[in-house]
């Protein structure tokens, strides 16, 4: 028996590389106490996708198990032993507006759930591969201070910047610069991968996610961009863009184009790697492009409200440079466009949210 355990495996990526893994012939053990709930309400909660993952994949096991919980999940492993051959970890307090709210919750959750994960895993499947879903946000607010440039519906990098062409490379550095608290506790926990590899030996890889988005995604208003984008076009909700004019760009990938990235690591990992992940110069968009792109997919009009307070610490422009990867496994590539993954948000929006 070969088993995924999963973390966070009823959100967005977790669900996701359920899926995947299943249908690669793993028994999955999912791991999420839907602390999504906790963060954001109702719209955040995720029960629905452990209900559907229950429902529609034979060989996964949910628990309800909170990362915290070092007896519980020494307990996991420590049963599951060398049957693990992979552990994907996606659990997370993932809004860095939410962690000023409550420090401890985030820090003790991302940095200290990780913690507890890493050590579970050396103790108890060493030659397991390690993935951890870590974010940007580890450079704080330096992408800030590059030679940006205002167009009509977006800042852009000047072109004569090396970081034009591709994007940001994982050469940037993670120094004095604002992470806010939640980039500050995902410092952490990205630092402690690496280290486990390096030090350790163990099969660590480190992703650091641009927007990370698809039809699996319970979007809330402090996270979900795209996804709570979605939803309020569909139900008829305003939106309100913090900052920036609205012209803020992120690249998204496709949750599916991640864990396929994830897979390929899986079958040839290595120690203490670490990759910016998202959807480079081949997808990206600022919030006043992606709501243009939702209206014209919703048939509808966004009710966008632009506030002139930027949140502490975010990012003006972020494309991420994916050419380490690349390089790594050339046979990875992605399968979905801004626009199929947009639609792909709207039809599962329209299927779970009702229209006004």
């Amino acid at each position: 028996m070969a088993v995924a355990v999963i973390t966070g495996s009823s959100g967005l990526i977790g669900s996701e590389a359920a899926g995947f893994f299943h249908e690669h012939g793993l028994d999955i053990v999912g791991v999420d106490n839907n602390m999504r709930r906790v963060f954001f309400g109702e719209d955040g909660s995720v029960a629905w996708n452990t209900q559907r993952l229950q429902r529609s994949l034979p060989r996964f096991r949910h628990l309800d198990v909170d990362v915290r919980d070092r007896e519980a999940i020494d307990g996991l492993f420590r049963d599951l032993g060398s049957d693990i051959v992979l552990v994907i970890h996606a659990a997370a307090q993932p809004s860095h507006d939410w962690a000023a709210q409550d420090p401890f919750t985030d820090f003790s959750v991302n940095a200290l759930g990780t913690l507890s994960l890493l050590e579970a895993t050396r103790q108890s499947a060493p030659e397991a591969a390690f993935i951890f879903t870590s974010t940007n946000k580890v450079y704080g607010d330096t992408p800030n201070r590059l030679p940006l440039v205002e167009h009509e519906t977006r800042w852009e990098v000047d072109p004569t910047h090396p970081y034009a062409a591709h994007g940001i490379d994982e050469n940037m550095s993670l120094d004095e610069s604002m992470h806010s608290i939640f980039g500050a506790s995902k410092v952490a926990a990205d630092i402690l991968t690496q280290e486990y590899g390096r030090y350790f030996g163990m099969k660590t890889g480190v992703f650091r996610g641009g927007c990370l988005t698809g039809p699996g995604h319970s979007g809330a208003e402090l996270h979900g961009f795209l996804a709570y984008l979605v939803k309020c076009a569909v139900t008829g909700r305003p939106y309100t863009v913090n900052g920036y004019k609205g012209k803020q760009v992120r690249d998204n990938i496709h949750s599916y184009d991640l864990v396929n990235a994830f897979c390929h690591f899986f079958h040839a990992p290595r120690a203490g790697a670490v990759y910016n992940m998202g959807g480079s110069r081949h997808a990206n968009c600022s919030v006043l492009e992606a709501a243009r792109l939702t209206e014209q997919l919703c048939g509808r009009a966004v009710d966008l409200r632009l506030s002139e307070q930027a949140r502490a610490g975010d990012h003006i422009w972020w494309i991420s440079d994916v050419r380490r990867f690349q390089r790594d496994y050339p046979e990875w590539s992605y399968r979905y466009t801004l626009e199929e993954t947009v639609a792909e948000i709207v039809e599962a929006a329209r299927t779970a949210w009702p229209r006004r």
